[in-house]
């Protein structure tokens, strides 16, 4: 690997760390439940990009799948916890 790619993984991991902090800050201390759920996606989403670097980093495909499966349940449950905050209930 590059010294010029891993020094870019290693700003990439930074970043993302530095923003989960500010997401779960977020998450903590927001104001309204539409904050905390925004919060959320965007945790959810750091954590999925953060697999993803770090499948290019060690070259498997395991990562991908993990990413893969991460959006799939992070997009049901914001479809769920938006369902619950438009309508109090998420099974009809």
């Amino acid at each position: 690997m590059s010294p010029f790619l891993f020094a870019a993984i290693v700003f990439a991991i930074g970043c993302y760390v530095l923003a989960m902090g500010l997401a779960l800050l977020r998450l903590v201390r927001g104001p309204s439940a539409q904050d905390r759920v925004l919060a959320m996606d965007l945790i959810y989403t750091i954590g999925m990009l953060m697999l993803l670097v770090l499948a290019i980093r060690y070259r498997s495909a395991m990562y991908f799948e993990a990413a893969l499966l991460i959006a799939l349940f992070g997009f049901v449950s914001s479809a769920a916890m938006a369902k619950f905050l438009l309508r109090g209930e998420v099974i009809e």
